[in-house]
């Protein structure tokens, strides 16, 4: 079961990173427009963030492995139907568009899913190694799939690459279709959905260390979109070219990784502090960008920051699965998520106008400073934070 769950989480880890290239591509080839490509990727991330909620509730009520399997097929069926159009030569916006809608109600419903199939299948001593895998994969997938989204595109077109990334889908729906969870795990009477959410809500609430760090990774995130919007620019045009930011972003890449790689080897004894002591790293390529640092210290600077993130992602997601009642587990994480989704595509959307107004320098030392401050300072209730009812105190 546990093979089966890191092959299916694998592939679809490659299919989804394989989705924004297709994509791009593909709507630029058509229209060559710019806002014509925008309302296609809004498409998708507007339902993803409407329905989270909704598949929070879902993944405590029905079985994860269920979930996370009607959702890859669903994401298999819309790309199926995108390679069908593109290769017939339709090129529809509204087809595309409607089409990603159906995408992101699918990742709205299967992210929340995953950490409950996670629990159910990995033993607790074993989550940590599984999520670090996953998150090495998830890392890899990043890194390889524009350049082969890229390469199936210019060889044999846009359509193709769309019938790749469906058949990835349908590889990981067949993977996690054969996980069986322990009956024991399947936990939830059915009640109202506003009930539900109001139960998720109180588990959130009553978690001040949960709170305080998910609103931080929030602020992690739309930082995020600042320094992806406004670095690129600088680097291409005071740095020495697009060469530059090329090195920039593999660095942040190889920082990654290795972070990921080496937290199951750390003698870790605050897990919680050192997540919000890699997202306040962050600060450092935020303070090269508003000093304009040569290359190399930029890269460097970015290196520590996903180096920071590699660090975090595993041990959050062990923690939260730890520390979470499973039966509330899928609606907790989706306002995990909720935040996260909707914070990085609104840093990339006010980058640029806010850069206009203050100036780069300000604004990027001004984040640096909000993004150390926040995920320092969430350090706090991790510390001395009450359990809810029935939680045993177990985070430091």
């Amino acid at each position: 079961m546990i093979k089966r769950l890191l092959i299916g989480r694998c592939l679809s880890a490659l299919a989804t990173a394989l989705i924004p290239t297709t994509l791009t591509l593909a709507v630029l080839r058509a229209t060559g427009d710019g806002g014509a490509l925008g309302i296609v990727l809004a498409s998708e991330m507007v339902p993803l963030l409407l329905f989270l909620p909704v598949g929070g509730v879902l993944a405590d009520r029905i079985r994860p492995e269920r979930v996370a399997l009607l959702a890859d097929l669903t994401r298999c069926l819309s790309q199926a139907a995108i390679a069908v159009e593109l290769l017939l030569g339709v090129n529809r916006l509204l087809d595309l568009a409607v089409l990603s809608a159906v995408a992101g109600v699918a990742i709205a419903f299967g992210s929340p899913a995953v950490p409950r199939l996670v629990v159910a299948v990995v033993p607790g001593a074993d989550r940590l190694r599984m999520n670090a895998r996953i998150g090495v994969a998830t890392s890899l997938s990043a890194v390889v799939a524009p350049a082969l989204a890229g390469t199936v595109t210019l060889a044999a077109g846009p359509g193709w690459a769309a019938a790749l990334t469906a058949a990835l889908f349908a590889c990981s729906a067949l993977t996690l279709g054969g996980i069986r969870t322990p009956a024991a795990s399947h936990v939830g009477k059915v009640s109202s959905f506003g009930r539900d959410v109001a139960e998720g809500w109180r588990e959130v609430r009553g978690r001040r260390w949960f709170l305080a760090c998910t609103l931080a990774h929030g602020v992690w995130h739309f930082m995020a979109g600042l320094f992806l919007t406004l670095a690129p620019v600088t680097a291409v045009r005071e740095l020495g070219g697009e060469v530059s930011w090329t090195v920039i972003v593999q660095s942040g890449t190889v920082g990654l990784v290795l972070g990921v790689l080496a937290v199951p080897r750390l003698p870790i004894r605050r897990p919680l502090a050192v997540v919000q002591a890699g997202a306040a790293c962050y600060l450092l390529p935020m303070v090269a960008l508003a000093v304009t640092a040569p290359t190399a210290v930029m890269a460097g600077a970015y290196f520590v920051a996903m180096f920071g993130l590699g660090l975090l992602s595993p041990l959050w997601e062990t923690v939260v699965a730890d520390e979470i009642p499973e039966q509330a587990l899928g609606r907790v994480r989706s306002f995990d998520q909720l935040i996260s989704f909707a914070s990085r595509p609104f840093g990339l959307a006010v980058a640029a106008p806010l850069a206009g107004v203050t100036g780069v320098t300000a604004l990027a030392l001004t984040g640096g400073v909000l993004v150390a401050a926040a995920n320092l300072a969430a350090i706090l209730p991790s510390r001395r934070h009450a359990p809810a009812e029935g939680a045993p105190e177990r985070v430091r």
